[in-house]
């Protein structure tokens, strides 16, 4: 179930009188947990239950990993619970890819065929896994203790605003907030509205305009295309992937915010990066530091010199890559970024410095772009033909039309994306915070963009979260 469908918006109006006049804190939880559940149950009946089993072994397994259960016990619980969330994982995931993989690898031997399973990927998997396994970093860590009730760690598991695809929270983040909901207030209602009106408008208004574009190009042979149209259908995907994200992260903040809960920020104006390490520390801000916190110190870190630091990044962002999907291409474009993230640690941040902002900035935006190329090419061959077109070494015969729409919705995004990097950015700040009337037209807008997003949802076709499907 999307936010902007018809069904999520006449169904949350009622949730959300019920979550309003539910008095009592156990009252206020069950009436969030049971909605959660059935959200997530309309568009996975079948994981739901797996979903289920897997939170109730979590929660079993959490009283077994802090003091003063022997270290040995406590260190097999926790190997036994990581083990259980990547399980689910990898046969969802990454068993038909490694089968698949290993069939053609042994195809000369005449090996038998290993069979395919076919499982459709559970709607957010990837993101549920990854909070599931902080649960048990953490409380075997000391950093929070087991969750008070076994419904306490549901809701946190199942908290419908961010399930489908994030931010990725931490259990010791949300223990507060869980175990007693605070009452909401008129200003969480008018700041969460707003909140979600401005990722509603990112996604429907920005995102899906240039995604229609982008998917009849990359559906494309690559090898038709002309430099001009694959350049712009990249920069037309750099936008997309970045509205459609960013806004879906709106709506969650901005659906908890309504109903009294805080979430950390998930994007941070990605697009002025003047490196690619700084780039990263302002996208997917909740994977980043999850990759940081759960698996970068463990292996090492930068405590045990240049190279195994480095190491410790490719590994990182191999692994990153292969969290995005099972495909060879998100295995490259983890390598890529790791190569750059190193390269970065070497000498080319420093030398980004040197040259100014402008420059700087622009070459780390390329440097992203070509990373997005590799993202959105289904595959190795795909990805270098269309590298081919982007350098003018193709034959173009491909004469599909721009729509109208794209060339204005890429210059508005780009607009919005880069402005903050301006001089101008910093005098708008300051004038929406001293003139009531800057802030009652922002409202004002926010309000239209609302409203255009729905009449879009109602009448053009369906395009999904990118990251649905991670």
């Amino acid at each position: 179930m999307l936010f902007y469908e018809p069904l999520f918006l006449t169904v949350f109006p009622a949730f959300y009188a019920l979550y309003l006049l539910a008095r009592g804190t156990p009252t206020k939880k069950w009436t969030l947990l049971v909605a959660s559940a059935l959200f997530y149950l309309w568009g996975e009946p079948v994981f739901v239950l797996i979903l289920l089993v897997s939170t109730a072994f979590d929660y079993a397994l959490s009283f077994r990993l802090g003091e003063p259960n022997p270290r040995s016990i406590r260190t097999l619980a926790l190997a036994a619970g990581i083990g259980g969330n990547l399980a689910i994982l990898f046969v969802y995931k990454y068993a038909d890819f490694i089968a698949d993989n290993l069939n053609l690898a042994l195809s000369p031997f005449g090996a038998h065929r290993l069979p395919l399973l076919h499982l459709a990927l559970p709607i957010g998997v990837s993101f549920v896994v990854f909070e599931k396994i902080t649960y048990l970093v953490d409380t075997y860590r000391g950093v929070s203790k087991p969750a008070a009730t076994f419904w306490d760690y549901c809701l946190f598991v199942l908290f419908f605003p961010k399930l489908l695809a994030g931010p990725i929270l931490k259990y010791h983040e949300m223990r507060d907030q869980i175990a007693s909901p605070r009452a909401v207030e008129w200003s969480d209602f008018g700041v969460g509205f707003l909140r979600f009106s401005r990722g509603i408008g990112r996604k429907l208004l920005i995102a899906d305009p240039l995604g229609a574009f982008v998917n009849t190009i990359f559906a494309a042979d690559p090898a038709s295309l002309d430099t001009g149209r694959a350049w712009l259908a990249l920069a037309s995907f750099t936008l997309q992937i970045y509205f459609d994200f960013a806004g879906y992260s709106d709506m969650a903040i901005g659906l908890a915010r309504m109903l009294g809960f805080g979430l950390k920020e998930n994007f941070d104006k990605p697009y002025i990066a003047r490196s690619l390490t700084e780039f990263w520390r302002r996208w997917h801000i909740s994977l980043t530091t999850w990759i940081r916190d759960y698996l970068y110190k463990p292996l090492g870190g930068n405590r045990e010199g240049e190279a195994r630091t480095y190491l410790n990044l490719w590994i990182c962002f191999l692994l990153s890559g292969l969290w995005h999907g099972a495909s060879w291409n998100f295995v490259l474009w983890g390598a890529y970024n790791g190569l750059f993230l190193t390269l970065d640690r070497i000498f080319l941040s420093k030398a980004l410095e040197r040259c100014g902002a402008v420059v700087a900035t622009i070459a780390t935006l390329l440097i992203v772009m070509i990373g997005w190329a590799i993202f959105r090419s289904d595959t190795p061959s795909h990805l270098f033909t269309f590298l081919s077109a982007l350098a003018g070494q193709t034959h173009a015969t491909n004469t599909t039309e721009i729509p109208a729409e794209v060339p204005f919705t890429l210059v508005l995004g780009a607009i919005i994306s880069l402005l903050p990097a301006t001089r101008l950015y910093p005098a708008l700040i300051r004038a929406y915070d001293v003139n009531a009337w800057l802030r009652t037209a922002t409202i004002a807008a926010l309000v239209v963009i609302y409203v255009l997003a729905i009449a879009r949802a109602v009448t053009a076709p369906f395009q999904p979260f990118i990251y649905f499907r991670f």
